[in-house]
């Protein structure tokens, strides 16, 4: 019965030379244990892991083929027999578990991040410090018999296959592309010389590897920068390619320089899947969609609906490796949903650390981080169902403990109930019903509406307090006034706000109010509607226009409310803001009118709005309402009562250290605990 639910999803695809089991592919992620002491053991795992939760094909994070091609200096290559050969423990891994694995070829071109860049042309990349040196003809020759060496290499290390990395602002698309390519010999000009360089590469990789090899080409379909390719250049490509002997072609989305969030919770599910059905009418090779497909559902959609023949799921396998055998089984409700935050995944990696999820803090840490029944079973209470609690009460139950979880509110979520009204942040729904399911499973005990004391707490061998934050309150004249609220009154309670606001405070926090507030109930959110969404960035529906963007104007909709957004840092406002999604939260601001204050000395609130002093200069300004925004304290009024009578206890996320708000600790803080006691 489950199969038939994904019925296509779970099917087979034949290649003819070999078959997957299925029709899902593990998209390429780059991990930072490529370069990590040991990276290869953890890689191993990591990838063995997915394997055996049932993906039909893993691609690997991106591999150099040669030292220009590197992301970094010292950065993952592969030109030799010895780097092959430490390959073969991942690959023998993941053939162990019975999947099979291929490698990414990627070379970074003019996107390097060292001095030893090349690119068809010297033109500096807007996201690199380094402008690239331009290759030479032999050195183009030379760059093509790189990519095929170490095909052959992966080959020889046991890979299944490669991918040839031809999208998102890498190498091959800035050859592509008439904006970054600029030579006047064979490798330039017009479409036909500029589509050489990946040809060639795909023409003797394919001589070299034989016919039992997958190759695999991801091609940028909508570049999403202007003078980016037209449709007709990427139809033509397309079948350029398949004549070439690739065996699957997989979608790109977006160049890296590209101003339009591609793969964000602002994204709505499956944002993208029109484009590679657009494709589909014009090539008989399998098509992969990517982007935003992060539960089996939505994929089996994709697939049942003739958009594509497989679908990618990148983070979605970070954040469960076993997203494939629960859809098997049904268990779709016990998935840890991919909510597309970035924030332990790309984050990490943009700022050199290592990559994880901030729903699954195993991810990439398999052989770090192990739950293993405990020595001695013990009666645990957890108070406060936030993120950290939660996480707690499900990993402490699986080890064996008796665990007790109270919650003073009427339902399980603690901060995250706030943070999924936030238009585009809907995919926190997901992670409450993931947290739900769970405590059902491993049989925890719930007191809802429970506001546990400290002598209840005595009969317990160990007392977690993860009772979050309260708001912080600032020394301000007129805090107390009708005008002022706090972001838990507009959030959680529904407090009723004018049409002209002034918020206080320009974190997360700050700007998920301002999200809120922008939006009227009728306006559809960007992170569900996919017409909304293509309008909101500007994006041609028909990829008609070149890249996807030439002359396609951004149409935001009406904001319902005029908001000033005030920071007491002389910093950017938003600079605390994820690395990699933060520019596009300021954006969405931007887009809204939204009055960007930084470095402003708060004064008071009074029947006339808001006062605040600026360089030496007082400004006020009407508004309706003022919403705080200005921090958190801990809440750990049961802190030191339990101390006192020699109770065994503990702090977690917010209750133990507010920094900012931070769900990413505050469930890795609950997991490492709950795995120690």
């Amino acid at each position: 019965m489950t199969h038939e639910k994904y019925s296509h999803l779970l099917s087979p695809l034949d290649l003819g030379h070999t078959q997957l089991k299925n029709r899902v592919l593990m998209g390429s992620m780059h991990t930072g244990l490529e370069e990590a002491r040991g990276g290869f053991t953890r890689l191993a795992a990591y990838y063995a892991e997915r394997a055996r939760g049932g993906v039909g094909l893993i691609v690997t994070g991106g591999v150099a083929p040669n030292r220009a091609g590197w992301v970094k200096p010292f950065g993952m290559k592969l030109t030799n027999y010895y780097e092959a050969f430490r390959h073969k423990e991942v690959t023998s891994a993941v053939h162990h578990a019975g999947g099979k694995i291929a490698l990414q070829i990627l070379h970074t071109g003019r996107y390097g991040y060292h001095p030893f860049a090349v690119a068809p042309s010297a033109i500096k990349s807007p996201i690199s410090p380094f402008k690239p040196w331009k290759l030479t003809r032999r050195g183009v020759e030379k760059t093509i018999a790189d990519y095929v060496r170490t095909a052959k290499l992966a080959k020889w290390a046991g890979y299944d296959g490669v991918e040839i990395m031809g999208s998102e602002g890498y190498l091959i698309n800035q050859f592509l592309a008439h904006h970054t390519n600029k030579r006047k010999d064979k490798w330039g000009g017009s479409y036909e010389n500029r589509m050489r360089f990946p040809l060639e590469i795909i023409k003797r990789t394919r001589e070299a590897v034989g016919e039992d090899f997958i190759i695999i080409f991801r091609l940028s379909m909508l570049d999403l920068v202007p003078k980016g390719s037209q449709w007709e250049e990427v139809v033509e490509l397309a079948k350029r390619v398949e004549d070439a002997g690739v065996d699957i072609i997989n979608t790109g989305i977006g160049w890296h320089e590209a101003r339009i969030p591609t793969i964000g919770t602002m994204v709505p599910r499956a944002g993208f899947a029109w484009v590679t059905e657009k494709l589909k009418k014009e090539v008989k090779l399998p098509l992969v969609a990517v982007n935003r497909i992060n539960m089996p559902g939505v994929a089996e959609k994709i697939l049942s609906s003739g958009q594509a023949d497989m679908v990618s799921m990148a983070r979605p396998l970070l954040a469960d490796p076993e997203i494939v055998n629960k859809a098997r089984e049904g268990r779709e409700d016990e998935i840890n949903t991919c909510i597309a935050c970035n924030q332990a995944c790309l984050d990490h990696i943009f700022s050199m650390k290592t990559a994880s999820c901030l729903v699954n803090p195993r991810a990439c840490h398999e052989t770090e981080i192990e739950t293993r029944p405990a020595a001695l079973k013990k009666k645990i209470a957890i108070v406060g169902a936030g993120p950290a609690g939660l996480q707690a009460a499900v990993t402490a139950s699986e080890r064996g403990h008796d665990v007790t979880l109270f919650e003073a509110e009427e339902k399980i979520g603690g901060q995250f109930n706030m943070a999924k009204l936030i238009p585009g942040k809907e995919e926190f729904y997901e992670t409450l019903r993931y947290y739900k399911k769970q405590l059902e499973l491993k049989k925890v005990v719930l007191r809802l509406n429970h506001r546990v004391t400290a002598k209840e707490l005595t009969g317990f061998d160990e007392v977690i307090l993860a009772t979050g934050v309260v708001p912080r309150i600032p020394k301000l004249s007129g805090v107390d006034h009708e005008k002022a609220l706090s972001y838990i009154d507009v959030l959680k309670k529904g407090a009723q706000v004018g049409e002209r606001v002034a918020i206080l405070g320009a974190g997360g926090i700050g700007f998920d109010v301002a999200e809120f507030l922008l939006h009227s109930k009728e306006t559809p959110s960007p992170g569900k509607d996919l017409g909304t969404y293509l309008k909101k960035w500007g994006v041609d529906a028909e990829n008609e226009a070149r890249g996807g963007v030439d002359g396609v104007k951004a149409q935001f909709h009406a904001p319902a409310r005029k908001i000033y957004l005030l920071q007491r840092k002389k910093t950017r406002v938003g600079k605390g803001l994820g690395k990699t999604t933060g520019w596009a939260h300021r954006l969405s601001l931007k887009q809204g009118d939204v009055e960007m204050i930084n470095g402003a000395d708060y004064l008071k609130i009074d029947d006339s709005g808001f006062h605040y002093q600026r360089k030496e200069k007082v400004h006020h300004i009407e508004v309706d309402n003022v919403i705080l925004c200005t921090g958190q304290e801990p809440q750990r009024e049961l802190h030191e009562e339990l101390q006192r009578l020699g109770v065994s206890v503990h702090l977690i996320g917010g209750a133990e250290a507010t920094p900012g708000l931070d769900a990413k600790r505050a469930i890795k803080q609950g997991l490492l605990l709950a795995n120690r006691l």
